[in-house]
C-alpha cells in the first residue's frame, strides 16, 4: 500500500494538466492502486485525481468512491465530458483546497453530464451521470485541467477564502507546535 502526498493550495503544481494516458501497463496500474489507497486512507474523501497528488508526470486519470463502505471504485482515464444538461448550486469542498473539511463555497455545475473516458485497462465507457457523482466528476475533470473548485468563484469570494484558508493553516501549525 502506498499512500501519495496529496498537494495543497496553492502549491503550483495543482495548475498543471494531466497528461494523456497512451500506456496502459504495469506502470499505469500501480500509479491507480497507489491513488485508491490514498483515497481509501484520506478522510471524507469522494474522489482524486492524480494533479492532486505527488506524482511527478501526472496524467489524466481520476479515481473515485464515495460508497459509505468504500468498495465501488471508479477509474476514469482520458475522461471528457460530452454533454451537459441544467444547472445547479451547490457547496463544494476539495482535498487540496483545506484538506476538504474546512473551506466551502457555493458552485455552480451542470446538474446531468455525459462522460466518455476509457477504464483502467483501457476500455471505452460512455455513461451518464447525475447528482453527487456528476458534481463530483466536473470537479475531477477541472483537476485534470489545472483548475480548482475556487476558481468557478468571483474574484472576492475567492480572495475571502483563501484569506481564511491562511488564517486556518496559521491555527493549524501553531496547535500541531505545542
Amino acid at each position: 500500500m502506498t499512500v501519495l502526498q496529496i498537494l495543497q493550495f496553492p502549491n503550483p503544481r495543482l495548475r498543471t494538466v494531466g497528461r494523456k494516458v497512451e500506456d496502459f501497463g504495469d506502470a499505469l496500474q500501480k500509479v491507480i492502486d497507489d491513488m485508491f489507497d490514498t483515497h481509501y486512507n484520506a478522510q471524507n474523501c469522494a474522489a482524486l485525481a492524480a494533479t492532486q497528488l505527488d506524482i511527478e508526470h501526472p496524467q489524466a486519470i481520476t479515481v473515485i468512491d464515495f460508497s459509505e463502505s468504500k468498495d465501488q471504485p471508479l477509474c476514469l482515464v482520458n475522461a471528457q465530458i460530452i454533454e451537459r444538461e441544467g444547472e445547479i448550486i451547490e457547496e463544494e469542498g476539495c482535498m487540496s483546497v483545506g484538506d476538504g473539511t474546512t473551506l466551502f463555497a457555493k458552485v455552480k455545475r451542470a446538474v446531468k453530464i455525459k462522460v466518455k473516458a476509457q477504464d483502467r485497462h483501457g476500455e471505452a465507457l460512455e455513461f451518464e451521470a447525475e447528482g453527487f457523482m456528476a458534481k463530483c466528476i466536473q470537479h475531477e475533470l477541472d483537476h485534470l485541467q489545472g483548475k480548482l473548485f475556487i476558481d468557478h468563484l468571483s474574484t472576492l469570494r475567492r480572495e475571502q477564502l483563501v484569506k481564511k484558508l491562511k488564517k486556518f493553516s496559521r491555527l493549524k501549525k501553531g496547535s500541531e507546535s505545542e
